[in-house]
C-alpha cells in the first residue's frame, strides 16, 4: 500500500468505528497510533522534500526572469545600434527563456499547491493520533482501574473469609445456646426453699463461669483467626 493511500485511509477512518469491531480494541490502538506515527514521519519527510523543490524552482524561474531581461536588453542594444538581425536574435532568446519560465512558474504552482494539501493532511493526521492516543490512555485507565476492582472482588469471596464467617456463625449459636441455658432456669419457676436458693445460686455461678469461659475461648479463636488472615 502507498504512502498516500495508507495516509488517507488513516485520516478519513472513524476510529471508534473500527475499535468496535475489534477483538482486542487496546492492541488494535496500539497498532493504529504505529501506523499514524509512522505515516506522520513520511508524510513529513515528503512535506521537506516539496519545500527544497519549491526553493529550487523558486531560484530557476528567478534565474530565468533575469536571462529574458537580458535578452530583452541586448535587443535594446542591438536596435540603438542599427543591428536588426541581432536584435530579432536577442528577443528569439527572450521569448525562449519566458516560455521555459512559464513551465516552471507552473510547476512552481503546482509544488505550492501540494504543499498545502500536505500541510492540512498532517494537521489532520495528527488531530487523528491525539485522538488516537487519548482513547489509549482511557484505556489503560480503565484496564488498571477493572484489575484493581478484580482483585478486590477476589480477597471478598476468599474461602478464608467465608470460613472465618462461619464459624463466627457457629459460635453465636453456642452463646445463644448459653444464654437459653439462663433463661430457662426462669420458666415455670416456683416459690422457693431456702435450699433452692442455694441451688440456684450455685447453678448460676457455675452457668455464669461456663458462658465467662465459652467467650474467652472465642476471643482466642477470633484472635487466631486475625493472625493468620
Amino acid at each position: 500500500m502507498g504512502i498516500f493511500s495508507r495516509f488517507s485511509d488513516i485520516v478519513n477512518s472513524n476510529l471508534n468505528a473500527i475499535l468496535d469491531k475489534a477483538e482486542d480494541p487496546e492492541k488494535m490502538v496500539r497498532l493504529m497510533i504505529q501506523e499514524m506515527e509512522d505515516t506522520l514521519v513520511e508524510v513529513r519527510s515528503a512535506a521537506a522534500r516539496s519545500i527544497a523543490d519549491r526553493k529550487e524552482l523558486g531560484r530557476k524561474v528567478s534565474g530565468l526572469e533575469r536571462e529574458a531581461d537580458d535578452w530583452a536588453e541586448k535587443a535594446e542594444l542591438a536596435v540603438t545600434r542599427g543591428r536588426d538581425d541581432l536584435a530579432k536574435a536577442a528577443l528569439g532568446e527572450k521569448t525562449r527563456v519566458e516560455s521555459h519560465a512559464e513551465g516552471m512558474r507552473a510547476q512552481l504552482r503546482a509544488v505550492e499547491e501540494g504543499l498545502s494539501k500536505l500541510n492540512d493532511d498532517i494537521a489532520r493526521l495528527e488531530a487523528k493520533l491525539a485522538d488516537a492516543k487519548a482513547k489509549q490512555r482511557a484505556m489503560i485507565t480503565r484496564h488498571n482501574t477493572a484489575s484493581r476492582q478484580l482483585a478486590m472482588r477476589s480477597k471478598i469471596h476468599n474461602t478464608k473469609i467465608d470460613d472465618a464467617l462461619l464459624r463466627f456463625e457457629q459460635y453465636e449459636r453456642k452463646l445463644d445456646d448459653v444464654e437459653g441455658r439462663v433463661e430457662a432456669y426462669d420458666l415455670g419457676a416456683r416459690e422457693k426453699t431456702l435450699h433452692d436458693e442455694f441451688v440456684s445460686l450455685e447453678s448460676e455461678d457455675r452457668v455464669e463461669l461456663e458462658l465467662k469461659q465459652l467467650k474467652e475461648k472465642m476471643a482466642q479463636r477470633a484472635g487466631g483467626d486475625r493472625n493468620t488472615g
